[in-house]
């Protein structure tokens, strides 16, 4: 190598290194700090969100609401909690942390709380399909069947694809795990039956199967169900041995 070119070399600027997200959003003059703390949730950044959430988080219900999910996702149920309350305190009327708080009482297996919860943000938001999953999930672990699935098909007809969909990181989550699987599954395939949505009543029902759902002639026997007494694909699921998962 020519000493022309070593010294060309040894002039040349640094490679820029890569900001972090951060970084660019606090250089950002055009963002407010929600909206910051908004790009940090999308990118699951759940620490660098509350730094931005939690300054105004003693004045916005909205953003001790926000502050709460970023603790939530982060598996502190206990700062969670904290943030949602605070929510309610600061705005009484914020459905959303209501039925966060609901989660919250849901994963600490307190069901009883959660239903309160749940029928708090119902009473200010009855069209909101996702409490109504969550308030029939409540329900269901208590194993008060029919009224999960009465909350069930509740949210299926304001919102048909409420169980196909997946919680995101906005202002309200949606609970999703049960204990009892197979009875769960049992459930949607009932309520699916019940709204007459024949595919989607067979997914369900294949998932009971496979969750080691055993009284197969409750399918053919439940009034839900009737509409599909004939129904080829259902007698040949039924028919067919599952693989339990």
């Amino acid at each position: 190598m020519t000493s022309l070119v070593l010294l060309l070399l040894a002039f040349q600027e640094p490679a820029a290194t890569p900001q972090s997200p951060r970084a660019v959003a606090e250089k950002n003059p055009n963002l407010t700090n929600e909206v910051r703390g908004d790009i940090m949730m999308a990118r699951k950044m759940y620490r660098d969100a509350i730094d931005f959430y939690k300054p105004t988080s003693n004045k916005s219900a909205v953003m001790a609401n926000k502050t709460g999910i970023a603790y939530h996702q982060m598996g502190d149920v206990g700062n969670a909690k904290k943030y949602y309350e605070r929510a309610i305190k600061l705005d009484k009327t914020y459905p959303e942390a209501h039925n966060n708080l609901g989660t919250v009482h849901y994963a600490n297996k307190s069901y009883g709380n959660a239903i309160k919860s749940y029928e708090r943000a119902l009473a200010l938001t009855p069209q909101a399909a996702a409490v109504w999953t969550n308030l029939g999930t409540a329900y269901f672990a208590r194993k008060r069947y029919n009224e999960a699935l009465r909350a069930y098909q509740t949210a299926m007809q304001i919102d048909p694809d409420v169980f196909e969909r997946r919680g995101s990181n906005g202002v309200m989550l949606q609970e999703r795990s049960v204990e009892e699987k197979a009875m769960f599954y049992f459930t949607l395939a009932k309520s699916y039956a019940q709204a007459g949505d024949e595919e989607r009543m067979l997914r369900y029902v294949r998932f009971a199967l496979e969750s080691g759902f055993k009284e197969r002639n409750r399918f053919l026997e439940e009034p839900e169900f009737a509409p599909f007494k004939e129904s080829v694909a259902l007698k040949e699921l039924l028919a067919t041995e599952q693989h339990v998962l």
